[in-house]
């Protein structure tokens, strides 16, 4: 399943997903081309078969654990955790976990930021699948994958909504399994 980008010829899924995304110029700075999922969360069956396709395939691969990545990221993992009865764990922003945590710096588009992640959110050896909603610059990826990591996890793929391509943070998970519903 290594970087896997589907494709809506098994059905017009995928298509109209990518229709319901709402696309906001200038959001949240002049220059940027924002995509909205909001209104994909708001289609309760499109949602649905978003949340299906992000976890397509990954459910016989021993999965232990999915984490998300804070904010639109949770929204994906935790509907796909419910899915396939296992546990989410959330990847947040510095100073949102109340417990001891892992922390890990990255740049974005548009500025940088820090993540964290509780130290204790996998046993050894776990098998985690991490998701969120869209795949840019790649450092938001980066830093949960290290973060998984420094737990003692093992990352067993990764999986995004969106890609924005322009921006290759595809190139960062070089090596990792990646699947990508949707690509501008």
């Amino acid at each position: 399943m290594n970087n896997q980008i589907l494709s809506s010829s098994k059905d017009d899924s995928l298509e109209r997903i990518k229709n319901t995304i709402r696309n906001i110029p200038d959001f949240p700075s002049k220059g940027i081309l924002f995509r909205d999922i909001t209104p994909l969360l708001a289609n309760g069956p499109l949602f649905n078969k978003a949340v299906d396709l992000l976890v397509e395939g990954y459910s016989e691969e021993n999965i232990d654990a999915i984490a998300g990545i804070e904010t639109r990221g949770c929204i994906f993992a935790s509907a796909a955790a419910y899915k396939l009865k296992l546990p989410f764990i959330p990847i947040r922003k510095k100073n949102k976990l109340p417990w001891k945590t892992f922390e890990e710096n990255y740049n974005l588009e548009y500025g940088s930021n820090t993540l964290s992640i509780h130290q204790d959110a996998f046993a050894k050896g776990q098998r985690v699948l991490l998701m969120d909603d869209l795949l840019a610059t790649g450092g938001s990826a980066v830093a949960a994958v290290n973060l998984i990591k420094r737990c003692g996890a093992e990352l067993v793929g990764c999986s995004f909504l969106i890609e924005l391509l322009f921006c290759k943070g595809r190139e960062k998970l070089a090596g990792l399994n990646t699947r990508i519903l949707i690509q501008y």
